[in-house]
C-alpha cells in the first residue's frame, strides 16, 4: 500500500464450523446451510472492504477470527487479507483487544464491524471514518437493538464492559456510556441484520449481495 496508512478496518468473524455459527438459523436452514449462509455474509462484507480498501489509500483491513486459524481462513477468502485470531474472551474483549492493537499500530481512527449486515455499503463505512474527524466515537444502530459498526479514534475501553451482549440494550447503554465519559458520539443510519429466521428476507433483498469471494 502506498501512502500513509492512518486508519484501520476490522473485520470480525468466524470460522463457518457447521453447528458453530448462526446457530439461530439451524432450525430454518439446517447447520450447513447456516454455515454456508455465513461463509457467503463474510464474503459479502470483505468485498465492501475492498472496495473501501480501494477507494481508501490510507485505510488496512485487518480480518479478526474465530473458531478458525488464519492458515484456514486464506484457503476460503484469500491470500490478501491480514488474518489475525481474535483471543479470548466476551466479544465486548475481543472488540476492546482489535481496537487496542490498531491504536498501537499507530492508526488513528479505527472502525470495527462484523459480518451481518447485508445493507453496510463502502460508502457508509467512508461516511464513518469521515465522521471521526470531529467525534469521539461512531456507531451504527442495528435493528435488533444492537450495533452493525462501532469506530473510535482514541481508546475507550469502559464503552465494551459489563454490556449485556445479543440484547436489545446493548446500542442504548453504549450510547450512554460514551455520554457518561463526556465522548462525541456521532449515530450512524439504522440498518438490518440478519440473525434470525425472519431476517433472511434482508439477505435476499439485500441490492449488492455477492455469493463469491472477493480478494482485489
Amino acid at each position: 500500500m502506498n501512502g500513509v496508512t492512518s486508519d484501520r478496518l476490522v473485520v470480525l468473524t468466524r470460522y463457518p464450523q457447521p453447528g458453530r455459527v448462526k446457530t439461530r438459523l439451524i432450525p430454518l436452514l439446517g447447520a450447513d446451510g447456516a454455515a454456508e449462509l455465513h461463509r457467503q455474509m463474510t464474503c459479502h462484507t470483505l468485498a465492501v472492504a475492498a472496495e473501501l480498501r480501494r477507494l481508501t489509500p490510507e485505510l488496512d483491513v485487518v480480518v479478526r477470527v474465530d473458531g478458525g486459524t488464519p492458515s484456514l481462513m486464506r484457503r476460503l477468502y484469500g491470500s490478501d487479507w491480514v488474518f489475525e485470531e481474535q483471543g479470548d474472551g466476551d466479544l465486548g474483549t475481543r472488540i476492546d483487544r482489535a481496537v487496542c492493537a490498531a491504536f498501537a499500530d499507530g492508526r488513528s481512527r479505527v472502525a470495527v464491524i462484523g459480518t451481518d449486515c447485508p445493507d453496510l455499503t463502502s460508502q457508509s463505512l467512508r461516511s464513518a471514518f469521515f465522521s471521526l474527524g470531529a467525534a469521539d466515537v461512531v456507531i451504527g444502530p442495528a435493528c435488533d437493538g444492537g450495533y452493525y459498526l462501532i469506530g473510535l479514534r482514541r481508546m475507550a475501553s469502559n464503552l465494551f464492559v459489563r454490556m449485556p451482549w445479543g440484547s436489545s440494550d446493548v446500542f442504548g447503554m453504549t450510547v450512554e456510556a460514551a455520554r457518561q465519559l463526556a465522548l462525541a458520539v456521532t449515530v450512524l443510519p439504522l440498518l438490518r441484520d440478519v440473525d434470525r429466521p425472519e431476517d433472511i428476507a434482508v439477505w435476499e433483498q439485500a441490492s449488492s449481495v455477492s455469493r463469491s469471494c472477493s480478494t482485489a
